[in-house]
C-alpha cells in the first residue's frame, strides 16, 4: 500500500520554504531593516525584499508590517520568529557537530554581559582553560543570538519565552534611572518611577527590559522614543531627548560622561539568567562554562528568597526554569 501523495493546494509551504527563506526571514526581525539585512546576507535590497514575500505568501500570513517608517514584525511574524529561529539553530547544530570540539566557545549577551563580573569571568576561564578559547559576543536580539545558534550560551535579562531554551536564575539586579548629566535629577541621591513618568522614557525594543507597564495603570508615562541597542539609548539620554531605566550592570560596564545613573529603589528588580538551548550541548565546553559562571557570580547563593521569588515570575511560559544549564 502506497502513501498519499501530499497535496501542494493544501500545504504549499511545504514545497516552496527553504532555509534560505528562513535565514532572510531572521536577518529581517534582527536588523529592523531590508538594508541591514541585505547587508548581512551579502545579497541586493531587491533579493531580500523577494525572499521575504515569497515566504509570507508560502506561509498565507504577513510577518512584517510595512507601513511605517520603521519596520515591524506583526503579531504572527513575532510568533513565527521564535519557531523559525529554532529551526535554523537545529541546522546549525547538525552540521557543527564534527566541528564543535575545534572552535571557540560562545557566550552572547544583549547587554552589559555579567556586570561586575564579567571580567573576573573571563579571566578565570582563560586560566583554567587555556586550550579552549572563550568568546564574548554582544548580539543584540532578546536571545543574544541564541536562539538562532550564534552562540552556545548567553546571559539575558528579565523574562525570556523562547521556546526551546533552558534557563536558570543567577542573581538579580537593582535598577536604576539614567538621566541627563546636566538635568536636575542628575543630582538626586534617589528618584522614583513617578519622577520619571512625566519625561519622554527611552526604550531598548529589541533587548531592553523596560516597557511602559513597569508603571502603575493610569501613571504610566504617553511620551517615549524606541532605540535598537544599548550605545543609541545612552546616547539619546545624553543628548537630552530622554531618559531611561536600566540595571546596575549598565551603570558598571557603560560609564558616559553625559549620563547619570541614579538608584531607582521602588522599581523591582531583574533576573539576570544563564541560557542554553534545550538538547545535547552544542559545545563539549558548554557545562564546563555553566559551572564557571555560576561559581563566579554566586549564583547558588541566589536559589531563595527575593532572587527566587523573581524566577517564579519570571520564567513562565514555554521556557523551562532548571536547577542547572543541562538538562
Amino acid at each position: 500500500m502506497t502513501s498519499p501523495t501530499p497535496d501542494p493546494a493544501r500545504h504549499p509551504h511545504r514545497h516552496t520554504v527553504e532555509l534560505r527563506h528562513l535565514r532572510c526571514f531572521l536577518a529581517v526581525a534582527e536588523e529592523g531593516s531590508v538594508t541591514r539585512a541585505a547587508a548581512r546576507l551579502r545579497i541586493t535590497q531587491p533579493a531580500v525584499s523577494r525572499t521575504l514575500a515569497a515566504l509570507e505568501e508560502a506561509l498565507g500570513s504577513q510577518l512584517v508590517d510595512r507601513s511605517t517608517h520603521h519596520l515591524r514584525l506583526t503579531p504572527a511574524g513575532r510568533a513565527f520568529r521564535d519557531k523559525a529561529a529554532v529551526a535554523v539553530a537545529a541546522f546549525e547544530d547538525a552540521l557543527d557537530a564534527g566541528r564543535s570540539a575545534h572552535r571557540p566557545l560562545r557566550l552572547g549577551h544583549a547587554w552589559s554581559a555579567a556586570g561586575p563580573y564579567t571580567t573576573p569571568l573571563l579571566r578565570r576561564w582563560r586560566e583554567t582553560h587555556p586550550d579552549v578559547p572563550l568568546e564574548l559576543l554582544r548580539i543584540d536580539d532578546r536571545t543574544a543570538g541564541l536562539a538562532r545558534g550564534a552562540v552556545d550560551a548567553a546571559l539575558l535579562r528579565g523574562h525570556v519565552d523562547t521556546p526551546g531554551l533552558v534557563t536558570e536564575l543567577l542573581r538579580t539586579e537593582a535598577r536604576v534611572a539614567a538621566v541627563p548629566a546636566d538635568s536636575p535629577s542628575a543630582a538626586r541621591a534617589r528618584l522614583d518611577l513617578a519622577d520619571l513618568a512625566d519625561h519622554t522614557i527611552a526604550l531598548n525594543t529589541v533587548s531592553g527590559t523596560t516597557t511602559t507597564d513597569l508603571w502603575p495603570v493610569g501613571a504610566r508615562p504617553t511620551a517615549t522614543i524606541t532605540l535598537a541597542n544599548t550605545d543609541d539609548w545612552l546616547a539619546a539620554i545624553a543628548a537630552s531627548r530622554a531618559v531611561g531605566v536600566t540595571t546596575t550592570a549598565t551603570a558598571d560596564l557603560h560609564p558616559h560622561p553625559g549620563v547619570v545613573y541614579v538608584p531607582l529603589p521602588d522599581a523591582p528588580h531583574v533576573p539576570v539568567l544563564l541560557a542554553r538551548r534545550d538538547g545535547p550541548p552544542s559545545h563539549p565546553a558548554l557545562e564546563v562554562l555553566c559551572d564557571l559562571v555560576r561559581e563566579v557570580t554566586g549564583g547558588d547563593d541566589y536559589r531563595d528568597g527575593r532572587a527566587a521569588g523573581a524566577a517564579g515570575a519570571g520564567s513562565s511560559g514555554p521556557s523551562r526554569t532548571d536547577s542547572g544549564c543541562t538538562s
